[in-house]
């Protein structure tokens, strides 16, 4: 018998979790008969595929995930069938050349289902050019969400919906490692100490009250990308996280964040590199000048 918990709405999931409990064994009902969205989340767990919900969630908003690739041959087509088992939307892939056939791999999921798109790039441009392409892409299309995801499951996938939920009331939703309920798996005391000590300075420089300005895993609200200016975001590497969050932040727009359980990837190569920290540390203290305060709306 798998053990979960069924709570009516994403508002009464996010209590539990809070309190520590993994959000893979929350059932959020959210229209469900409770009965066969049990038998599904069970079926789900046992499969090693999550709290599968007995259809797609839909939510309020047109919605966009946004999942930049490199090398991720063996991740991108399982990414995008569980993205759309737990959420009603469409999957942008932004590849950047990948050596290994994922472009390939993309291509094929795109012409054999309308909600998956593609964007080839040419060699690697960075994270942050990634997101800002697919930025636009959502803008220009009139979706009224964006989400970043990585790749390689270490999102999980079932938190997607509660992202979504949570955006009715901030303009921006980070899934949080550093947060009460929240937490790293599978990461070694190194890997740990640079997250920590990343979000350290960060918050040192930039005084957002942000727990966790590196997190990948979020929720934008378009119109708010839209009274940015985004061609003034200068991080290419995963500063460019902590400079998203502090340009949101100085223009006044609503921030949560949300607990998540981040765990390491399972297949593939980190992208993580010296470079990249070496682009944040020089990065975050200039934020202060450059970045002012504006009023949203």
């Amino acid at each position: 018998m798998v053990d979960v918990r069924v709570v009516p709405d994403f508002a009464a999931g996010e209590e539990l979790v809070r309190r520590g409990l993994d959000s893979s064994q929350v059932v959020v009902l959210a229209g469900q008969s409770e009965g066969i969205a049990r038998d599904a989340a069970a079926e789900g767990l046992l499969a090693g595929r999550g709290p599968l919900p007995s259809q797609p969630h839909q939510l309020p908003w047109r919605t966009l995930v946004v999942i930049p690739t490199y090398n991720e041959k063996d991740n991108v087509e399982p990414i995008v069938r569980a993205i759309h088992a737990y959420l009603d939307c469409d999957v942008l892939i932004v590849d950047d050349g990948s050596p290994d056939g994922t472009g390939d791999i993309a291509d094929r999921l795109a012409a054999d289902d309308s909600r998956v798109h593609v964007l080839h790039r040419q060699g690697k441009q960075g994270l942050g050019t990634a997101y800002l392409a697919g930025f636009a892409f959502a803008i220009d299309r009139g979706y009224e969400r964006v989400c970043e995801m990585d790749a390689d499951f270490s999102h999980a996938p079932w938190d997607l919906p509660r992202l979504v939920a949570a955006s009715a009331d901030a303009e921006l939703v980070i899934g949080s490692r550093y947060v009460e309920g929240g937490c790293t798996v599978g990461w070694d005391f190194k890997r740990r100490l640079l997250s920590r000590g990343a979000n350290l300075y960060a918050r040192f420089w930039l005084a957002t009250g942000i727990r966790d300005n590196t997190a990948g895993y979020r929720c934008f609200d378009t119109s708010a990308l839209q009274q940015l200016d985004l061609e003034k975001v200068a991080a290419h590497g995963y500063a460019f996280q902590i400079e998203m969050a502090y340009r949101m932040k100085r223009a006044g727009f609503r921030i949560r964040e949300l607990p998540i359980h981040f765990v390491d990837r399972q297949v593939g190569a980190s992208k993580m590199d010296g470079r990249v920290a070496r682009e944040a540390l020089l990065l975050v203290p200039r934020l202060r000048g450059r970045v002012r305060r504006s009023s949203a709306g």
